[in-house]
Order: C-alpha cells, then structure tokens, then sequence
C-alpha cells in the first residue's frame, strides 16, 4: 500500500524522533564519544600539549556533544538536561565553563516542530475553528522545550497569552529516553559531582505522566495563581483554557533568569535570590504545593520588580505543608546538638534500621548544609557549592561514608532534590540574600 502524503509528512517532520533504536543510538554515542575523546586526549598529551589545554579542549567537545544529543532530541533526555542544568554551579572551575554553557541553552532552546504538525495539534485538541477563540496566533514559536514548545498569540478577549503545544510523540520519547539515561547514569554523575544522578532518573520517571497530562498542569497553575493573585512580589500566569495537549495561559514578559546569573549586576541578582528564596519556602504553607521543576529557565524578573514563574508540569502536593521534622532536624544541626538530631533522625526514618552512626560524624555532615542560616544574610557562591559537592563526593573522607550510611525517606525525596535544585539557583545568581529570616517565618519547626 502506498503511504499517503499527509502521513509521510508526519513521519518525517516529527518533532521527537520516535524510532526507539535511533533514541538509543543517539544517547549511547555521549558516552561512546566522552571515551573516545579521552583516548585521543591521552594522545596529545604524548605529543607535549600541557594537561590543562588537554581537559579544556576535551571538556569543551563533551559540552557541546550533551547540549546536542539531548537538546535535538527533547523528551526525557532535554528534561534530564535540564534538571541538570541547576547544579552546574556545583561542577568545579577548571571543567565548568563549557557544561555551563551547554546547560544553559537546554533551558529554553529547542527546535520548533513544524508549523503543519502544530496546527494540527491544535486542531485535535481545540477543535477546527481552534483559529476563532484567537485574534492572533504567531505560528513561530517563541520558546521550545523539553515536552512542548510556546507560542505567542491573542485571546479573542484581547488579553496576550502563551499556547504551549505539546509535542506528538513526547510520552514514548520520555519513557525511551528515561531507560537509557537511567543506563548510563554513572557516565553523567562524572559531570555533577555531589548530585546523586541515579535516583534522580528514578524520580523524573515516577512523574513522568503528570509532566505529560497539560490539564493537571493547568490545575496545578490555577491553584497557585488563586493563591498568589495580587501578590507584591511573585506572579503566576492565569489559566484562560486547556485541554490534554495544549494550555493556555496569560502571557508574562520578564528577563530570563539565565540572562541575570550571566550579566545582572548584584543589586539585581540579591533581589532575585530572595523572591526565589521566598517562593520556594513559603508555597508549601500558603498553596500545599511546592512549584519542583526549579531551573532558570521557568523564573523571569518582570519589570516591575515581581519574579514570575511559569511550568508547573512537576509539583508536589503538601496537604499539611512541609514536614515540621526537616525545620527541627535543621535547626538541631544549626545548633549542634548532636544526640538529639539524632534522635529525631532515627525516628524519623533517616537512619537504616541496624545501623549504627556516630551522632557527632552525622552533625559533621549535616552542619555544613545550615551555614547559609547561621547568619543574618548568607552569600550563596558556586565557591560554597562546590565545596559541599566535593566534601560529601570524596570517597576517602568521613562525610561521604556517613552519607552512604544515612537514608532519604520516599516523601522527603521530592522537597530535598527541589531545595537542593532552589539552592543551586542561588550560588548560580551568586545572591546574598536573608535566608535565615525566610526560613524562620516560613519552614514549620524551625524557630527556636
């Protein structure tokens, strides 16, 4: 049977390659060209090139391969680039800058899907006359990423909205690219040191069907803009409609984040730091929710002084807020009281029934983690985060056998990864801001 022109079409110009084995070979060929690189490295240095020139040629080259392969590629490999891309502050000098670029740019680009595979899209899940409810509608998009791409466009009422479509093929995109990852896991821990890769592969797959469904995105926003509407310092878009592809909400224009941790003078970057601090602290107590898709590229400064935030695919649901436990255990730690932390760690399922642990090698472990509250304001550096990185990352050293030792409760997992995400954000905008003060008014358990 002949294929038909409207089907090849679709074949072809696919937004995601759907092929399963072509993914495959796509992603296998990071680790592949990561080892054959260090192969021709060891060469060079033969031939009398400096080992500094060496690592910086080779890390510049593995760079470039990972933004790529999982930049063209979307789905669960630009998603897992992404999340990454929040912890580059930990990776250390001498290797950083060519990750950090490459991380950057998976915050917000991609290439568009063509514009006949949007609109038909759209009119699947729209309607025909999707084109009436628009006065206009910019058939390029203004941003791609991960699962979808956002188009600008005007509601038929007059407001400015974002349309963001959902790319076809992104849930077999994501479930096939989240299996490799998860493969060669140990292969991307090299490039975040300190970041445990492994169990965060685990989460993205557990919540890969709420990133998919864009009408649980949609409630999620809702509940949050509710809650924040007329907020002096925070704003989250309006819902106008959605359906299980495609979201619409009220357009918001800002300086990316990306934009301010690259040139945004100090002024602005403490300001930044602590609307974000803010918004991550107190959404647990004020929605139940806590916003856990924290990267750069989902926070914006508006122009009047406000941090906007958009993509709540991932969000956790804190009916009773966040765990009193966490702000007593941090504030015991703060405290140095070593036998009582560990107590409450214990009881609390942080300790692995049967094991045995020096409460003063835990204190050792943990104290360092409360330094930004130790003081009035805390200078959040990518200096402090690589430092932590590299204390619990040394497999000779105490801390990394105490942490081996310890355990994350499943219900923790989320909130530590999306604090962790949050705090390297703030070494990344290398901000100076309050967060004793914020952690005190909003984490439940800590105020003394």
């Amino acid at each position: 049977m002949t294929e038909s022109h409207d089907a090849a079409e679709e074949r072809t110009d696919s937004a995601i390659p759907h092929r399963t084995a072509a993914r495959t070979a796509k992603l296998a060929s990071l680790p592949l060209g990561i080892a054959g690189r260090a192969v021709g490295g060891w060469g060079r240095r033969l031939t009398g090139q400096s080992a500094k020139e060496v690592n910086a040629a080779l890390s510049a080259k593995a760079a470039e391969q990972l933004f790529e392969v999982l930049g063209t590629l979307k789905g669960g490999a630009m998603k897992f680039g992404q999340t990454l891309s929040v912890f580059e502050a930990a990776v250390p000098d001498e290797m950083a800058e060519p990750y950090r670029d490459a991380l950057t740019r998976l915050q917000a680009a991609a290439p568009p899907m063509p514009i006949r595979q949007t609109q038909r899209v759209l009119t699947e899940q729209l309607g025909r006359a999707w084109r009436e409810r628009f006065r206009d509608f910019d058939d390029v998009p203004a941003a791609a990423a991960s699962i979808g791409q956002v188009h600008r466009a005007v509601w038929h009422d007059g407001r400015e909205v974002a349309v963001k479509v959902q790319y076809p093929g992104a849930d077999e995109a994501l479930r096939s690219d989240l299996r490799q990852l998860q493969r060669f896991s140990r292969l991307f821990q090299a490039l975040v040191p300190g970041t445990e890769v492994k169990p965060l592969l685990a989460e993205l797959a557990a919540r890969m069907d709420e990133e998919l469904d864009y009408r649980a995105e949609a409630d999620n926003q809702r509940a949050f803009a509710k809650v924040l509407d007329g907020d002096p310092r925070v704003v989250v878009p309006k819902i106008v409609a959605s359906a299980p592809k495609v979201v619409v909400s009220e357009w918001i224009d800002g300086t990316p984040l990306s934009r301010i941790i690259s040139s945004g003078d100090k002024a602005t970057r403490d300001h930044v730091g602590t609307l974000l601090a803010e918004f991550h602290y107190s959404s647990p107590e004020r929605a139940h929710l806590l916003h856990s898709d924290p990267h750069p590229g989902n926070f914006m400064l508006l122009g009047d002084g406000r941090l906007g935030v958009i993509d709540f695919g991932a969000v956790a649901r804190l009916p009773d807020g966040i765990p009193s436990h966490l702000g007593e255990m941090t504030r015991l730690a703060l405290d140095g009281r070593s036998r009582e932390l560990m107590s409450l760690l214990r009881s609390s399922g942080f300790v692995r029934q049967g094991t045995e642990l020096d409460p003063d090698d835990v204190l050792s472990y943990l104290a360092p983690f409360t330094e930004p509250l130790a003081t009035e304001t805390f200078h959040f550096t990518r200096k402090w985060m690589q430092r932590q990185a590299g204390r619990i990352g040394d497999t000779r050293g105490q801390d990394f056998r105490t942490g081996r030792s310890l355990n994350l409760p499943p219900e923790y997992l989320l909130i530590h990864r999306v604090t962790a995400g949050s705090t390297g954000i703030l070494c990344q905008l290398d901000a100076e801001i309050p967060a004793r003060s914020i952690v005190e008014r909003w984490q439940p358990g800590f105020a003394a």
